[in-house]
Parts: C-alpha cells; sequence; structure tokens
C-alpha cells in the first residue's frame, strides 16, 4: 500500500503511463526488483518505462516529491547498483531502437539493445561492439556502458569510454541533452550554462594538479571502475565530451542515458585460440605476462575449481577431469587480417612459450565451431560455478585488477588469502591479459561470525590490492553498494571529493541511485543481503544472473524464468520461517497466473543458462502438485484410456466450427466467440481465422513387402484431428500429404498399431500429469518398437515436440526422426526440388531449436523457395500446446516482433513443424503458417525409382490398423 510521497508519485504518473506497466504489488515488485548481484531491495514503485517521455515525466515528477530514482536495463550488473527501496524505471524491452551509421564504422542505439543482438546487426558490415563482457547475450548495451564492462578482449583501449561518441541524457531536473546534436547543445548552454562552466572549472581545476593528474592516468593505465570516472577532465577538452564520458561507469547516478552512439571495432575474419594448460598459478600468470607484447588479443586463465565447474561442458576435453590440483588454464586467442598472418601468429605465440612446460602440448584451432564452445564455457563460468555451491549459501564475486607485472606474486597472495580464510571452493579467473581477474566465494550469513569473517576478508582484500599493489579494487564490474566504503581509500581524499563535486553538480539532491558509488555508511556493503532459499533440486543451482532471460518469452511480460525462481524462494523462506502469513498468500496467489499458468514450459531457458537449469520443468513440477487430486487423477485416467474417442470428439467439433465460420464469416465468429470467451472470465479458448478444421483419421495403404525402403510413420495426435484452417492454402490434412511425400521418394509407409488411441503424453506433462503421460509415452513406444521390427526402420513423427519427448523417454534402440531431420537425412537425395520464388519464412520451434535443428530447416526451405527468412529476435512462440487457447495474451506478446519483419520483407506464407505453433503464427504473423512437409511435397518430384519390383499376385501386406 503506498503511502504519503508516494501516493502522490503514483497519482500524477498514472495520467502519463498505462498502470499495465506500473506495478506496486507485492510479487512483480519483488521479482523485478531482484538483479543478478548478492544484494535485495525491493522498490516501492516499478515503472515499465517504454520511452524517453515517459522516463522524463518519471523524474521530474521525482524531483517534485523528493522520491529517489534507479534504472536498470536488463539487471545483469552484479555489485547492488540496479537495486532500490524507491522507484525502480526499467528501460529494457521497449528500447530496442537502432541505426547503423558510416557503413557500420558506429552505431546509434537505444539502451535496451542486447550486446549480442548488436554485434549480430555489425556482422555484415565487419564489425562489432569494443566491449565484450562475459555476460554479452544477455547484458543491455544501457547497462554495458553505465558499468563501463570491458570484457575479455577489449582491454582499456576498446572499452565503452574508448568507443563512446555522443549520448541523449535526461537530468535530474528532467532536461534532455543530445551531445550529437548540435541544436541540444546551444540550447542547453543557454538553459544550464552555469552548469557548463563548473563542468570547466573542474577541467581545469584537475589539469593545473599534476599530481592529481598523473595519479588519475596512473589509476586508468589498468581497468578500473571504482568510483566515478574522473579521467574525462585529463582526455577531453570539450565540456559536452566531458559530459558523454563522465556517464561511462556511472551506474545510473549522474543522469539516465535514453540513446548514446559507439563507434564500432573490426571483427577479424581470421581468429585462433588455444587452452593452455600450466603446473600452478604462478607459471600460468608468468606466462601471460611473456606473451603480453605479443599477437595475443585476449588471455584468459580459469584456476583448477573454475576447470572442475565446467569439465561437463560441451566442447571441454574430457581429459581436465584428471588434472591435478594446482593446473591452471589460460584461454589464448589470436586475431588476423589473412590465414598466413594467422599462422605467424600462433608460431609467434608458440616460440614466446617455447620456456614454458606445458601440461599438454599447445594446440590452436581455427575452426569457429570448436575455438567459440571455449570462450562460451568462459563466459558461463560464474554462474556454473555458483551452480557449485552449497545449497542455501550466497555466491558473491569481486573484481580486482593489477598492474601486469605484479601479477604473478599478486595472483599467488590473492590464492592465499582465499586459502587463509577457509574458502575451500573459492576460484580466481578472468582477463589475466588485463591484470584483471574475478574471484568466487560461496558465503553464509546465518550467523555473526559468518558475517564478521566476510568483513575481515573484505577488508585484507582492500589492503592487498590497494596498499600492497596499487590496483583496482573493482576492474568492469561497477562499484555498486559493494565497493562503495572503500572508494575513498582507493582514490585517496582529493580525487574522491572529485567524484562528490561532480555527483553534486549532477544530482544536487542526491535522488539519482543514491547509495551507488557514493555511500558514507561504511556498513553499506554488508548490509541487504539475498536469500537464496532452497526450494527444489531443478531450480536450486539457480544464483538469479538473469542469462536465461534472452530466451524466457515471457520476461517483460508476466515473470522471467529467473524471476519464477525468485518468488519461489521467497515462498519458500516465508513458509519456512512462518513469517508474514499474509504476504505468503498474496505471492502464492499472484504467482498462480504471472508464475505458472503463463510459462510456457518450452525450457529454451536451459539453453542460455550455463547450468542448464530448465524452468519449465520446474514449473511443470508444480503443476504437479496442483493437479495432484482424485478428481482430477480420475479425470486425467479416463482421457489416457479413452483417446480416441476423446480425439473422434475433437475432430467432430473442429469441423462443425468450421462449418459455423464458413457461414457466418471471419469477422462475424470472431466478434461472437469473443463476446463468449469474455462472459466466460475467459474460461472459453480463443478462437481465430486461424483454428483448423477437423481432419480425417490416416488410413493405413499396403506396402510391397519387396521394397526394403520402409519408414514407420506416426502421425501425431494433432495431425489426426486437425486439418488446415478455412483459409490455409493447402487442403489436405497434414498425414495425408507426409504419406504422399514418403511414398514420392520410395519409401513405403507402415503406421503403428491402432495409433488413433496413441499419444506421446506431453499434452499430459504440460499440464504436470506425468503419471498418464508416462503411460501414453509406453503405449507408444511398444507400437512403434513392433511396427519398427525393434528399430530396424527408422521413425517418423510429424510434430516436433511430440518427437522431443520422445527422444526423451524412449528406448533408444528407436531411430526416432522429427519432419525437417528426416527430409534433410533421408528425402533430399532421393527428391527433385524445384525451388518457387517466393518470399517464405520459417519458424523453428522451441524443441527444434534445443535438438540443435534450426540449420536443417533453413537448408530445407532453401532448397524450396528462392527467399527465406528467418526472423531475428522471434523464439518460442509462446502457444505452448493447447495454452495458447486460453493465454493468448502470451502467444501475442511472444510474437510481438514477427508481423513488422513479414510485413517488411513481404513474406507470402510461413513454414514450421507444429500444428498448434503454427496457428498462433498464423494469427499473429497474418499470413498462413503450415508444416514444412506441404512446401516439400509441392517443390519436388521423385527421382527415378530404384523400385522395379516384382509384382505379385500375393495379398500386400497391410500396415496395422
Amino acid at each position: 500500500m503506498l503511502t504519503g510521497e508516494y501516493k502522490k508519485f503514483y497519482h500524477e504518473i498514472k495520467a502519463t503511463i498505462e498502470t499495465s506497466r506500473l506495478y506496486t504489488d507485492e510479487i512483480r515488485n519483488l521479482a523485478y526488483g531482484t538483479d543478478a548481484g548478492f544484494y535485495r531491495l525491493i522498490p516501492q514503485i516499478i515503472i515499465r518505462a517504454k520511452d524517453e517521455a515517459e522516463v522524463q515525466k518519471a523524474v521530474i515528477l521525482a524531483n517534485k516529491y523528493n522520491l529517489p530514482v534507479t534504472f536498470r536495463a536488463a539487471g545483469t550488473s552484479l555489485a547492488g547498483q540496479a537495486i532500490t527501496d524507491s522507484i525502480l524505471i526499467i528501460a529494457g524491452k521497449h528500447w530496442e531502437d537502432f541505426d547503423v551509421l558510416k557503413n557500420g564504422e558506429a552505431i546509434r542505439m537505444q539502451p535496451g539493445m542486447v550486446g549480442s543482438r548488436v554485434n549480430k546487426v555489425l556482422a555484415p558490415y565487419g564489425k562489432k561492439l569494443g566491449p565484450d563482457p562475459a555476460s554479452i547475450n544477455s547484458a543491455m548495451i544501457g547497462g554495458i556502458v553505465m558499468n563501463n564492462a570491458s570484457g575479455m578482449n577489449c582491454g582499456t583501449h576498446e572499452n565503452s569510454y574508448k568507443t563512446i561518441l555522443s549520448a541523449r541524457l535526461i537530468f535530474a531536473d528532467g532536461t534532455i541533452l543530445d551531445t550529437g546534436d548540435a541544436a541540444s547543445k546551444a540550447n542547453f548552454k543557454k538553459t544550464h550554462g552555469n552548469f557548463i562552466r563548473q563542468i570547466e572549472e573542474i577541467r581545469d581545476k584537475v589539469r593545473a594538479n599534476k599530481k592529481l593528474a598523473d595519479r588519475i592516468r596512473y589509476k586508468y593505465s589498468i581497468k578500473n571502475t571504482t568510483g566515478l570516472s574522473i579521467n574525462p577532465f585529463i582526455d577531453y577538452t570539450d565540456p559536452f565530451q566531458i559530459i558523454v564520458n563522465l556517464m561511462v561507469g556511472s551506474e545510473g547516478t549522474l543522469a539516465f542515458m535514453s540513446e548514446l552512439t559507439m563507434k564500432t571495432v573490426v571483427n577479424h575474419k581470421f581468429k585462433a585460440s588455444a587452452m593452455i594448460y600450466f603446473s600452478d598459478i604462478v607459471t600460468a600468470c608468468q606466462s601471460v605476462v611473456t606473451i603480453k607484447p605479443g599477437p595475443v588479443h585476449g588471455a584468459e586463465m580459469l584456476d583448477r575449481v573454475a576447470l572442475r565447474s565446467v569439465e561437463n561442458a560441451d566442447g571441454i576435453p574430457p581429459f581436465i577431469k584428471d588434472f591435478p590440483d594446482g593446473v591452471t588454464a589460460i584461454l589464448v586467442e589470436t586475431l588476423a587480417n589473412s590465414k598466413s598472418e594467422l599462422n605467424a601468429n600462433i608460431s609467434e605465440i608458440k616460440s614466446l612459450l617455447s620456456a614454458y612446460e606445458t601440461v599438454r602440448p599447445i594446440e590452436f584451432t581455427d575452426k569457429p565451431e570448436e575455438y567459440s564452445k571455449y570462450w562460451d564455457i568462459r563466459k558461463g563460468v560464474f554462474p556454473a560455478v555458483g551452480g557449485l555451491r552449497e545449497t542455501g549459501t550466497t555466491c558473491i564475486i569481486e573484481d580486482v585488477a593489477f598492474h601486469i607485472d605484479d601479477l604473478p606474486k599478486a595472483t599467488l597472495d590473492l590464492q592465499n588469502l582465499i586459502a587463509k580464510y577457509g574458502y575451500k571452493d573459492g576460484v580466481i579467473y578472468g582477463h589475466a591479459l588485463e591484470g584483471n581477474f574475478h574471484f568466487i566465494f560461496n558465503q553464509n550469513f546465518d550467523k555473526p561470525e559468518e558475517l564478521e569473517q566476510y568483513k575481515s576478508f573484505m577488508h585484507e582484500v582492500d589492503e592487498l590490492v590497494i596498499d600492497k599493489y596499487d590496483g583496482s579494487l573493482k576492474a568492469e564490474h561497477g562499484t555498486g553498494r559493494n565497493m562503495a566504503p572503500f572508494v575513498k581509500h582507493e582514490w585517496g581524499e582529493e580525487a574522491y571529493q572529485l567524484m562528490k563535486d561532480v555527483k553534486q553538480l549532477f544530482d544536487p539532491k542526491n535522488l539519482l541511485n543514491p547509495g551507488v558509488i557514493i555511500n558514507e555508511d561504511p556498513e553499506c556493503y554488508t548490509k541487504n543481503f539475498k536469500t537464496l532459499a532452497p526450494v527444489h533440486e531443478l531450480v536450486d543451482k539457480c544464483i538469479e544472473c538473469g542469462f536465461c532471460e534472452v530466451n524466457c518469452l515471457t520476461a517483460g511480460f508476466t515473470l522471467s524464468a529467473r524471476q519464477r525462481t525468485v518468488v519461489q524462494r521467497e515462498l519458500k523462506r516465508l513458509e519456512t520461517t512462518g513469517e508474514d502469513p499474509e504476504r505468503y498468500k498474496i505471492l502464492k496467489k499472484g504467482f498462480d497466473y504471472l508464475g505458472e499458468q503463463t510459462c510456457a514450459g518450452d525450457g529454451l531457458c536451459a539453453t542460455s543458462c550455463p547450468v542448464g537449469i530448465d524452468t519449465g520443468k520446474f514449473i511443470k513440477y508444480l503443476r504437479s502438485l496442483n493437479v495432484d487430486t482424485p478428481r482430477a487423477f480420475k479425470i486425467s485416467q479416463k482421457v489416457a484410456d479413452n483417446f480416441s474417442t476423446v480425439g473422434s470428439t475433437i475432430r467432430g467439433g473442429l469441423k462443425f466450427v468450421n462449418g459455423v465460420h464458413t457461414v457466418m464469416g471471419s469477422t462475424l465468429l470472431g466478434a461472437v466467440a469473443g463476446g463468449f470467451r469474455t462472459l466466460s472470465g475467459n474460461n472459453i479458448p480463443l478462437w481465430t481465422p486461424a483454428m483448423p478444421k477437423g481432419a480425417n483419421a490416416p488410413k493405413p495403404k499396403p506396402i510391397n513387402k519387396e521394397n526394403p525402403l520402409r519408414v514407420v510413420y506416426f502421425p501425431s495426435c494433432i495431425a489426426q484431428t486437425m486439418g488446415p484452417a478455412k483459409g490455409d492454402p493447402y487442403k489436405e490434412p497434414l498425414h495425408m500429404v507426409t504419406q504422399k511425400l514418403l511414398e514420392k521418394a520410395g519409401y513405403e509407409v507402415i503406421f503403428p498399431e491402432g495409433m488413433s488411441n496413441l499419444c506421446c503424453g506431453t499434452p499430459w506433462e504440460s499440464k504436470g500429469l506425468i503419471k498418464h503421460a508416462d503411460q501414453k509415452s509406453s503405449e507408444l513406444e511398444a507400437a512403434l518398437v513392433k511396427a519398427s521390427e525393434n528399430g530396424k526402420y527408422p521413425v517418423l513423427c510429424d510434430t516436433s515436440p511430440c518427437l522431443y519427448r520422445m527422444r526423451r523417454v524412449m528406448d533408444k534402440t528407436l531411430k526416432l526422426y522429427e519432419p525437417v531431420e528426416f527430409i534433410h537425412e533421408f528425402l533430399m537425395d532421393k527428391l527433385n526440388f524445384k525451388k518457387v520464388n517466393e518470399v517464405i519464412t520459417i519458424h523453428s520451434t522451441c524443441t527444434t531449436t534445443k535438438m540443435g535443428l534450426t540449420p536443417a530447416l533453413k537448408t530445407v526451405a532453401e532448397a524450396c523457395a528462392q527467399h527465406v527468412v528467418l526472423p531475428e529476435e522471434v523464439g518460442c512462440c509462446g502457444f505452448a500446446g493447447d495454452r495458447g487457447f486460453n493465454f493468448p495474451e502470451v502467444n501475442k506478446y511472444a510474437l510481438r516482433k514477427l508481423y513488422p519483419i513479414i510485413e517488411k520483407e513481404k513474406v507470402i506464407a510461413g513454414y514450421s513443424n507444429s500444428r498448434t505453433c503454427e496457428i498462433g503464427l498464423s494469427t499473429n504473423g497474418r499470413v498462413p503458417y503450415m508444416s514444412i512437409i506441404y512446401l516439400v511435397d509441392r517443390v519436388t518430384t521423385g527421382k527415378n525409382k530404384q523400385v522395379n519390383y516384382k509384382k505379385k499376385k500375393a495379398k500386400k501386406q497391410v500396415a496395422a490398423i
């Protein structure tokens, strides 16, 4: 319940921003208020702003009512800089516009663009972003710049500070300044002349102070994000460029950045990497010092514990498991403009390392499919290590930098310090080439002595890094709340006062992210720790890093995969402690729709989670608890036992509705059906013109015993009941077209016995009814084993999600294929393809993606059509079996970016491999989507048949009915 000034703020802001994007409820304030760091504050109000005008209004009102404001993009920061107990403004999903400038030499963009997306946009120009943090696949450019996140290869020469050109800013008083626009700068000079004069005065004062200026140059000769960036006062003369560069690393404490322009860097075509193993950490560091002058563009260190955390990852050689304690890896990358230059670089690096004894021979690879796995593994070290922590402990990551000559000794000192405090699972890894290491340890804060241990350890880290080596306490993760009490010690009184003066100039009321970077509370780093209560083994490894969110279709709509875990942990904590039962009830009730009902359960979150957490699987577990009632069990059992009857009923119902559609037309039926759905409280499923008509049941044909080319074809229950929609370009049911295509390629088609009663079990599994899901998959498995003669013949299922479950739960002797895979492997060499001159689009379902078959889908489609569009940033469609009928808003949100692409590319039809997905895609894409099998059948003819079999008068065997 809002009170006081917050209530007044909310009353005014809702006149500008629709209430659906203003959160004040318990569950979303908890979920959206959480970031990747190890602190927690819960906001009073969350604003999901969609444009600059909304942020400006919010800032003006916050200034009016003296209420603190914090800005956030992706929420992947680690030091407590993106949390608040006041007003949180999120600028993510709606802030993704961009313009590529000067043929790729620069790019102007909004802060919500994910870093890896920016690089995809720049790839055709041979360019990329300078900063390359490990979180680049999840972190957004606004956060990357505001934290001065640098990453693995950019060092200090290509980081955000060095590559930012201009920015569009909203100041604490609501004033907008675009430093890339002459008119905006001229106007700002008129309205804020004193501000500009003070910037110039500070600049001149710093430059006149040789001792301070030299100190600044020395501190920024290595990575450093401790405190505000004060190097612009010596690096730049123009006050507006000083303002721009002050933003870098300011963590939202000076202004809001609504747009920025950055220069790009070359994305070299020729690359090679090697994982080089040394017997101990000191030798590894010494080798980095040796190769730094050479043609090395990246050198990442992983100590033995870090290696242990990723030893089961795809791409890591098995011999790592046998390494003794102490072995340390250096992942080296070299870049070049030609193959010959690359080979020369490799030879030079090997020569530089010739004096060092390595655990294994040095082997470079220039194959992207090999070295990309090394770098993906490196990016996932932090979450992977966090996943190994003892359940219930807090995973803490620190981020320091040393001058390169100090690296070997300083690293050993750091390793000994970690051991001194008993952090047996402590990990050291990171950007060795820049003297920048991250170290991770897991801490319990349940007892006062454990908190004292942490405080004592941090003070010794401070003494080691600053007093002994004069390094950086924060190199790239930002100061946040975590290192705010240590800023003065690192920089000294004079530089710290300079930072305070800058803060006072930009934010005189201290309303922009107060407590971050500048914080006079010496104990602030020991307060408001996040608890990670154990919930279930499926999600307990989660450290809430947010890497999953880029692939979670409801992120920014209801709850993301990360946020579902956050809420469940808080529910578990409240349940265990008995604290605040009313809040427990509120969170539990809110989770039903936001967390459970709107989760598609597609599992794509696991594909970007470094430890493979499938939150969808966890939600299905929760559903199983909710349906664990005698009534639900009885209904489920009846459906499972009488599935053929259920299928016939659905088929008849679809035929009836299609008849009504024919009579009434789309507009009238849509209005009537929508009205009934509204009156029912959305309990009646959604009808759209893409709703399929009923399909007649498949009819097996006689097979020729003399033809050895056979396939077992299982039409999914969906394909057996659902045909094309009224307006679809193809009129035959999918099972009929599939059978025709297989025969065209020379196959005899075998149907499993009793197929009208068979199902893979997915409909039950998605609802948490695991027992009956397994019952149905077991029945299907037995029928397929028999039909395939114990795996002798391949088995084709025409629906990708069904096949995915079949592969997971069935006998491995069965050779199971989904449509794209079967066409790609077995049919393309048996058919003549004639491309049609059409622009088509394809959709890779979540299961197609998880099975790694998107490239095969693209290959098949490109064999059929001249122009194939695979839309960027369109992942799982969100239809999720039958959930799209009941929760169409999820499907609509998941596909919000689809139609603009279809319209732009002038697409006339779409193809995929799941009928229910195709319903949602047709509805939201506004072009018909159908199975890729239809397209392949249309554009192909059979090659000369190899089957001049002797005709037999004897009865031909009939595939089972």
